[in-house]
């Protein structure tokens, strides 16, 4: 994947944040996987194990941590 879509961090609220450390979660397993055949084969597997359920929202606050330390946690 060559395109250059993430210009920043910096986000206006903690919202748009929680969005963009979804999207940067998503855009990871696209770059780990680029096989879209092979993810929506895997997709029902992960779907409903609690285990890849809780990792997942595990990668999402890891990535919204980062985003808010990049905002200033939203501090003016």
């Amino acid at each position: 994947m060559a395109d250059n879509w993430l210009t920043t961090l910096i986000t206006n609220t903690p919202q748009e944040g929680f969005e963009l450390a979804i999207t940067l979660s998503r855009r990871g397993v696209r770059y780990t996987q680029p096989d879209t055949q092979v993810l929506h084969k895997l997709r029902p597997e992960y779907a409903n194990d609690a285990d890849s359920l809780t990792a997942a929202s595990q990668v999402i606050a890891i990535n919204f941590q980062t985003v808010a330390a990049a905002n200033g946690y939203w501090r003016k």
